[in-house]
């Protein structure tokens, strides 16, 4: 590699640099990659849990040679086209009853700040332009735009930015209690309570300056947390007592991950907005969004006929080629019943992890839909290090590993076989074992 001149997201790009071709992805066919030095991985995230679909699909290489041979970009300003107005309906209609009305963007950071300032503004339209506050959650990751990073509650992606966060957020406490939910298949059944937190920031600041608040159902990239059996359903219930707008992060569990359209349908929660992204074109090209209900979507649509609406945007916006793929990927999620097959791997998925519970490094072991997570014991001064060395040891073992922190997350393909789930989870055994040995 041509050292520095690719400096790369979210990486430790001196080490990585250093690292040589077995760090360098050269191809991808279902659910694995191939790196650069020849070695063959399994893919246990689904990429960053963006391709569920796995890799190499040839019908969807042709939807995106089709669309650029037909139209390849069109402004989204004052004007549309097909492919983005079908497929709003499209999503729409595959959403929790209610939400109609879908906003593109391009990712999920670009999705959640679009969310939230549909909040701001939709109060302002309201008349209640004093509800300027939006709350998120600890260890909550929405995104990296200023929005997002504001609302969440990594530390580290916060800490560097802290001057120029934006102002008027706070957060909840997040349901994770690991002496009470250790080991926890599903939903915990501990842990309901803890969406009471949300009442203490009304009482702090009164519900009058509060727009929305901002969660992911499953919370993702801090390590899979699970909320426990009913604490969703109180984090509704307090917002729609208070007036707060409850918006749903769905970007990691949106389009099947949880073996629902959404996750907001499994766990039988409505929220006032979705924002998706990831698995809506499989990653194979950027696509975000926003669902919002009738309420909100009328609420902007006032004023003179000629006037805009909602002052917001991005250029590529419903882009034509991300549509068509997004099209293409729901058309095979419809005809392979990605959402039967998740819930049929969902208890195998369970029954692997859990058995690493032997595991004397082991701290906790949880999982629900396709997703599960490893916590290690923490090391106090080498969780850096071992996280390393697991991703260096997943490599040679066969399988590409997310390790954040003392967390080792899973998402793997809805098209992977029980087999394969058997053989990833093996696979992680060995590698759990052979760093046990260095610390």
């Amino acid at each position: 590699m041509s050292e520095g001149r690719n400096w790369m997201p979210f990486t430790a790009n001196r080490l990585v640099n250093g690292r040589g071709d077995h760090r360098v992805v050269a191809s991808a066919k279902g659910p694995y990659y191939t790196m650069a030095d020849g070695k063959t991985v399994f893919d246990t995230l689904s990429g960053l849990w963006c391709t569920p679909l796995g890799h190499g699909n040839p019908r969807i290489a042709d939807a995106l040679r089709q669309q650029a041979e037909t139209l390849d970009f069109a402004p989204g300003f004052q004007m549309t086209h097909a492919p983005a107005v079908s497929l709003a309906a499209r999503i729409a209609d595959m959403a929790p009853e209610g939400l109609e009305h879908v906003f593109f963007a391009n990712s999920g950071s670009e999705a959640v700040d679009t969310a939230l300032k549909i909040a701001i503004g939709f109060h302002k339209l309201k008349g209640e332009g004093g509800r300027f506050r939006l709350i998120g959650r600890e260890r909550g990751y929405h995104g990296v735009g200023f929005g997002g990073m504001s609302v969440g509650g990594i530390v580290p992606n916060r800490k560097m930015f802290a001057t120029v966060m934006v102002p008027g957020v706070d957060h909840i406490r997040h349901p994770y209690d690991h002496t009470h939910v250790a080991f926890s298949k599903g939903q915990p059944e501990w842990g309901a309570h803890l969406a009471d937190d949300l009442e203490r920031l009304v009482a702090l600041h009164d519900a009058s300056t509060i727009a929305a608040v901002i969660v992911e159902p499953v919370q993702g990239s801090t390590g899979v947390l699970v909320p426990p059996v009913g604490y969703l359903q109180k984090l509704r219930e307090i917002c729609t007592k208070h007036g707060i707008l409850l918006i749903f992060d769905e970007v990691i569990t949106g389009f099947g991950r949880m073996g629902e359209n959404f996750a907001s349908q499994r766990f039988g929660v409505t929220p006032d907005m979705i924002t998706f992204a990831k698995a809506v074109t499989n990653g194979i090209i950027p696509m975000g969004g926003v669902i919002a209900t009738s309420e909100i979507y009328k609420t902007f649509m006032n004023g003179p006929d000629a006037a805009i609406e909602f002052a917001h945007g991005y250029t590529y916006s419903g882009h034509p080629m991300a549509a068509a793929v997004a099209h293409t990927v729901l058309d095979i999620m419809e005809e392979e019943g990605t959402n039967a097959a998740v819930r049929a791997l969902e208890p195998i998925l369970e029954e692997q992890i859990h058995a690493l519970q032997d595991l004397k490094s082991v701290k906790d072991l949880r999982n629900i839909g396709l997703t599960a997570a490893i916590e290690l014991n923490p090391l106090s001064d080498k969780s850096a290090l071992r996280s390393v060395q697991l991703f260096e040891r997943g490599l040679e073992e066969g399988v590409l590993l997310r390790v954040t922190g003392d967390t080792i997350s899973f998402g793997p393909p809805f098209i992977s076989t029980p087999d394969q789930i058997r053989g990833m989870i093996a696979q992680v055994r060995k590698v759990i074992i052979s760093c046990e040995k260095d610390f």
